[in-house]
């Protein structure tokens, strides 16, 4: 009998020590939470209203119901994060703008008055910025022509490392529902511009170029920039 006590005891004894040696599991997929600081918040500076009361747009199947609380009015972002494409060099599929200039999409005037923005060529066209170098990128807030209640077609914002979009090319936004511009279908809705514009995720990706695509508008088939913003760091 004692033996078997003695038995018993020994192997409560190696279970217990096992037991304090084990450490606590953690799931793997779990993200890490920022620590506190790590991110600031930016407001966004909108320009005035250009226009008053309830917009009735042409239809379109993907067109998104207007939500006032659903606009975003700051950003939370890394601490160091500043609008990279202020001032930074643009270029476009139209390269003789019909109004205005191309630098109007980066000077950092998001109005909708006359002399505030560029307009493009009918169809499917596109602006480029030319960041400078690599960067870390968070946001991009952008604004068409919002002086008229409409939407814009087929919009698509993509970044690159590659200047001429044909390698390593990452979709943020995508608003063509039916492929009409043969870069595949998306599921963002499209919306009507107003002077708040959209605030686009683009999640830290790495990127030198940021592209935007349309193609014409529910009231004309022109294509409109009043500013595009780029919120991020300098990749490191």
């Amino acid at each position: 009998m004692k033996n078997t006590l003695h038995i018993l005891t020994g192997l409560a004894l190696v279970l217990t020590l096992a037991s304090c040696g084990k450490k606590e599991e953690t799931k793997a997929d779990a993200p890490a939470a920022a620590p506190a600081g790590d991110l600031v918040e930016i407001a966004l500076e909108f320009p005035k209203p250009m226009f008053i009361g309830t917009p009735v747009p042409a239809e379109l199947p993907n067109l998104e119901k207007a939500d006032p609380s659903k606009v975003i009015k700051s950003i939370m972002v890394p601490k160091g994060t500043t609008n990279l494409a202020k001032g930074k060099t643009v270029t476009s599929s139209d390269t003789a703008p019909i109004i205005g200039e191309l630098s109007l999409v980066t000077d950092g005037d998001a109005d909708g008055a006359d002399g505030s923005f560029v307009e493009l060529m009918p169809g499917k066209q596109w602006v480029q910025i030319d960041l400078g170098a690599e960067s870390n990128l968070y946001k991009i807030a952008m604004w068409h022509y919002h002086k008229q209640a409409q939407a814009y077609i087929d919009v698509e914002v993509q970044v690159s490392d590659d200047a001429e979009f044909k390698t390593g090319v990452t979709t943020l936004f995508n608003s063509d529902h039916d492929d009409t511009s043969g870069m595949g279908k998306g599921s963002d809705p499209a919306y009507v511009e107003t002077n708040h514009g959209r605030v686009i995720d683009a999640k830290g990706i790495k990127a030198r170029y940021v592209r935007l695509w349309s193609n014409g508008n529910t009231s004309n088939d022109m294509n409109h920039y009043c500013e595009v913003q780029v919120y991020g760091t300098p990749a490191k």
